[in-house]
C-alpha cells in the first residue's frame, strides 16, 4: 500500500482529537508526501525519513515525526509490516525561550477595544481557546464556569472535564481566533500565554499547584509546575524584601 493511502485512511480513524489529526495531517502533507507519499509503505527507510526531518525547525521535526509514528504504529497494528523506520528516530532536543505573559494587574487595566471581554474571562479562568469558543451561558452556574467541550468536540484530554471559579467578563467568543490574536499582538503575548496569566494569579493567589493543575485542566501537575516556577523581574525585589525583613 502507498504511504498517501494509508495515511489518508489513518486520519479517519486514530483516536486523537479532531485538533491533533489537523496538525499531524498538516505536517504529513508539508513534510512528507511529497517526496515519499507515492512509494510503498513497507519499503521506506530509516535514512529517508531522517533526510526529510532533519532540516525542519525542531517543533515541524517533532510533529512531524509524530504523525509518521502513528501512521506506522497503525501499519503494524494491521500487519502491513513488522517493524517502523521511525520508532527509534529520536525526538529533537529544544530549549524553550521563556514565554512573555502579562499579570492579572497589567490585563485588567488594559482595553483590548471589541474582545476585552473576551481576553479578560480567558485571564481570570485559564480556558484553551477552543473551550472558551464552545462555551455558552448554560455552562456557568453556581458560581463556577463548567468546561465539558471544546469546538473540536471533546476536551484536549479527560482531565480537561472541570470546573473552575467564575470571575465574570463571559461573553460570546468569535469562532476564529484571528481577531483576538492581533489584539494581543499588540502587548507581546498571545492567546495561549492568558493560560499562564491564569497560573500565574493562582500561583499569586496561594492556590496550590495540584489543585492549579486541576483548574488548568492539566493531567500532569509537573506542566502546571513549570509554569508555578516563572518568576517576573518584581518578584525577585519582593523575596529579596522579604528575605530580608526575616534575616
Amino acid at each position: 500500500m502507498l504511504l498517501d493511502d494509508f495515511a489518508a485512511h489513518c486520519w479517519t480513524f486514530i483516536a486523537v482529537s479532531k485538533k491533533t489529526v489537523e496538525n499531524y495531517r498538516g505536517a504529513y502533507l508539508r513534510n512528507i508526501s511529497h517526496s515519499l507519499g507515492q512509494r510503498e509503505i513497507s519499503e521506506i527507510t530509516k535514512r529517508e525519513f531522517l533526510e526529510l526531518l532533519s532540516p525542519l525547525t525542531p517543533p515541524n521535526y517533532f510533529q512531524t515525526l509524530m504523525a509518521t509514528r502513528v501512521i506506522y504504529r497503525e501499519a503494524i497494528n494491521r500487519e502491513l509490516l513488522s517493524e517502523s523506520p521511525v520508532a527509534s528516530i529520536k525526538a529533537p532536543k529544544s530549549r524553550p525561550k521563556p514565554q512573555k505573559f502579562l499579570t492579572w494587574e497589567e490585563v485588567s487595566n488594559i482595553n483590548f477595544g471589541k474582545y476585552d471581554q473576551n481576553i479578560k474571562f480567558l485571564a481570570l479562568h485559564g480556558l484553551r481557546w477552543g473551550e472558551a469558543v464552545a462555551l455558552t451561558t448554560e455552562d456557568i452556574y453556581d458560581g463556577k464556569v463548567h468546561i465539558n467541550k471544546s469546538k473540536y468536540g471533546p476536551t484536549k484530554t479527560e482531565s480537561g472535564v472541570r470546573e473552575v471559579p467564575y470571575f465574570g467578563y463571559f461573553t460570546p467568543f468569535p469562532k476564529t481566533r484571528r481577531a483576538v490574536a492581533n489584539a494581543l499582538s499588540l502587548y507581546g503575548v498571545t492567546i495561549h500565554s492568558l493560560r499562564k496569566t491564569y497560573a500565574y494569579f493562582l500561583k499569586t493567589n496561594d492556590v496550590h499547584v495540584t489543585a492549579a493543575a486541576k483548574f488548568l485542566g492539566h493531567s500532569d501537575p509537573m506542566v502546571t509546575l513549570k509554569i508555578y516556577t516563572l518568576v517576573r523581574d518584581n518578584e525577585i525585589d519582593e523575596i529579596g524584601a522579604k528575605l530580608r525583613a526575616k534575616l
